[in-house]
C-alpha cells in the first residue's frame, strides 16, 4: 500500500523517516544502490561495497556501468530512452564484473525509478542479484571438428600442402573435375570463396592438424565412390 510519509508521520517526522529508511538500506542484504538516471551512484548500502570490497562511500559518484557490465548495450539504451521520457518502471540488465579477488561474476541488476513525488526528478534504485561466480577465465570455446569423408580431408590436405588440382587428382585416384566437385562442395557448406579460405577454414574447424606439416591425407575410402565419379 503506497503511504505519504507527511501524511504518516506530519511534517516534522519526514527527517525522521528518511532517517529510518537510510537505516534500512544500508541494513538490507541485498546490494543496492541509488542511482542518478545517468547511472552515477549518489548512495550504495554496505552489501553493494562489499562486492568491490570497499566502503560504501568510495561507491559514490561511480558510473553504475563501468562497475558492471551489461550483456545488452541495446536493453541499456532502451532503459535510457524509457527514463528519459519519464517512464516509471522496473528494468533489468543481465551483468557481469570482475571483483577485486579477480573472480568473474555475473548477475541481474533492476533498476526501479523512484522519487520524492511524482512531480520530483526522477532516481534510480539499483538492487543486484548475483547469480554465479567463476573462478577461473572461461575460455574460448573451440569449433567442434567437422564431420568430413575421408576423400574429402585428403583433398583437403592436399590443397593444404599447395597441390593443384591435377596433382591432387592423381594423388586421389579422381578426375580432375571430380576433385573440382569436391572442392567446390566444400567451399559452398563453409561459405568460403576460394581455395585459400577453404585451407584455412579446414584448420579452424579442426579438419586439419595445425602441428603437422606437410599435412598429411589419410587413405581414401573407396566404400561407395567411383573415382571417374563426378558426383558422389
Amino acid at each position: 500500500m503506497d503511504v505519504d510519509p507527511e501524511e504518516l508521520f506530519g511534517n516534522a517526522d519526514v527527517p525522521a523517516w528518511r532517517n529510518r529508511a537510510l537505516l534500512v538500506f544500508d541494513r538490507v542484504p541485498i546490494p543496492a544502490a541509488v542511482c542518478r538516471t545517468d547511472g552515477i551512484v549518489l548512495l550504495a548500502n554496505p552489501a553493494m561495497a562489499a562486492e568491490w570490497q570497499t566502503t560504501p562511500g568510495r561507491l559514490r559518484g561511480r558510473q553504475v556501468l563501468e562497475l558492471f557490465h551489461p550483456r545488452s548495450v541495446e536493453q541499456v539504451q532502451r532503459i535510457v530512452e524509457a527514463v528519459r521520457h519519464g517512464h516509471r518502471s522496473r528494468y533489468p540488465v543481465l551483468v557481469h564484473w570482475s571483483g577485486p579477488d579477480g573472480r568473474e561474476r555475473h548477475g541481474e541488476l533492476t533498476a526501479d525509478t523512484v522519487s520524492d513525488t511524482p512531480e520530483a526528478p526522477l532516481w534510480l534504485l539499483v538492487l543486484l542479484r548475483v547469480l554465479g561466480t567463476r573462478d577461473t577465465p572461461e575460455e574460448p570455446t573451440r569449433p567442434r571438428s567437422e564431420k568430413v569423408t575421408a576423400m574429402e580431408r585428403a583433398i583437403l590436405a592436399l590443397a593444404a600442402g599447395g597441390a593443384t588440382t591435377a596433382q591432387i587428382a592423381r594423388a586421389v585416384d579422381l578426375t580432375v573435375d571430380g576433385v573440382s566437385y569436391h572442392i567446390t562442395r566444400l567451399s559452398r557448406r563453409w561459405g568460403v570463396a576460394n581455395r585459400t579460405a577453404l585451407v584455412a577454414r579446414a584448420y579452424v574447424l579442426g579438419v586439419l592438424d595445425p602441428g603437422v606439416w606437410p599435412p598429411t591425407a589419410e587413405p581414401a575410402r573407396t566404400e561407395g565412390h567411383r573415382p571417374d565419379a563426378g558426383q558422389p
